[in-house]
């Protein structure tokens, strides 16, 4: 590869996933310098990458489109001629974007479907050591000497976004209280959340022991959930004390929005991530994921409370929709003053 070579990286989707991608896009930056890079999302979740300074363009895929749509795209990118295609999705669609002329070297993620299916079905650990999806990312450009500078997870917010976030929070008056206390009560898949009244719990007794004030993120999805979050939290500490944001921010939004927070209590989700990203300290909760998957907080100050030797954990390493042996001890048996105590040991960790 030359210090111009034209590098395409694919990864369409989810949130979390292209948040564990910019380490990527950050040191293929640095290898080449004069070079082009550039990525193809769905449109959804462009936003997470369409300003990011290590990127020439950014290709915006409508899932509603179809393989239509698909098609056209893979047109633009055959006129392209990229010397490199970096398939970190590795999925149906992004096989047959990267699959054309001779000339295009193509490299792929590794995603260890063996060793996860062996976690998953057979509770059998055959990974050698626990490595984030960030790093698996890098892995197939190593011959190239692409490696992770080790600087963590990054967002490229606009200045307009960072402007109309602080006129959204500034009603809030945030320096009326000591701390301020993040939670992310949602996840997409059930057997990822945490009950939604152990976040109130743990929200509410910030709220009456530190003076804080307790911010609830979540998508446009996750608005009566979160409205249920802040209800318990107002109705015992008062309707000042918190905050639903869900719905009324955008990824970026959320993302500027969690720089304000002191410390964010998340699920495993793309929230999570975006809160790596922010470099904020994080207590992560899992539950039917572990750590072996990848998906855990990046080179930020964090936590992960989880119930280990389960003999029915891992379930999945998605989440399901429902506990399949409908206990769901993974996190029934994570006390709210368990999460308070790492939390609050965690926010006066320097």
């Amino acid at each position: 590869m030359n210090a111009k070579s034209k590098t395409l990286v694919i990864r369409f989707s989810s949130v979390g996933d292209i948040v564990l991608s910019t380490p990527l896009l950050r040191v293929l930056r640095k290898r080449f310098p004069e070079g082009q890079v550039d990525y193809v999302t769905r449109k959804e979740y462009a936003e997470l990458v369409r300003s990011n300074h290590n990127l020439n363009v950014t290709y915006e895929y409508d899932a509603a489109t179809g393989f239509a749509g698909l098609r056209k795209l893979k047109q633009r990118i055959v006129a392209e001629k990229y010397d490199l295609i970096v398939d970190i999705h590795d999925s149906l669609r992004s096989k047959y974007l990267r699959s054309f002329r001779a000339g295009t070297e193509t490299v792929a993620i590794n995603k260890r479907k063996f060793e996860r299916y062996m976690l998953v079905q057979r509770k059998e650990n055959l990974y050698k050591e626990v490595v984030s999806v960030a790093d698996r990312y890098i892995e197939p450009l190593l011959r190239f000497g692409v490696e992770n500078d080790g600087n963590g997870l990054e967002l490229h917010i606009p200045d307009e976004v960072l402007f109309g976030v602080s006129g959204k929070i500034a009603k809030l008056n945030l320096s009326r209280f000591e701390k301020v206390v993040g939670l992310c009560p949602s996840s997409r898949h059930f057997t990822k959340r945490w009950p939604a009244e152990r976040f109130a719990e743990v929200g509410a007794r910030f709220a009456k022991e530190h003076a804080a004030k307790v911010l609830i993120f979540g998508g446009p999805g996750d608005t009566e959930l979160c409205s249920s979050v802040e209800s318990r939290i107002a109705s015992s500490e008062g309707v000042e004390k918190v905050t639903s944001l869900a719905g009324q921010l955008s990824l970026l939004e959320s993302a500027a929005a969690m720089q304000l927070c002191d410390v964010i209590v998340t699920n495993d989700s793309g929230l999570m991530h975006l809160a790596a990203a922010m470099q904020k300290k994080i207590v992560a909760l899992f539950g039917s994921t572990v750590r072996e998957f990848g998906f855990f907080p990046v080179a930020t100050h964090s936590v992960v409370v989880e119930r280990e030797g389960l003999p029915c954990r891992p379930c999945s390493h998605i989440g399901r929709s429902s506990c399949p042996e409908g206990h769901f001890r993974c996190m029934k048996e994570i006390s709210p003053g368990e999460v308070f105590e790492q939390t609050k040991k965690l926010m006066g960790a320097n």
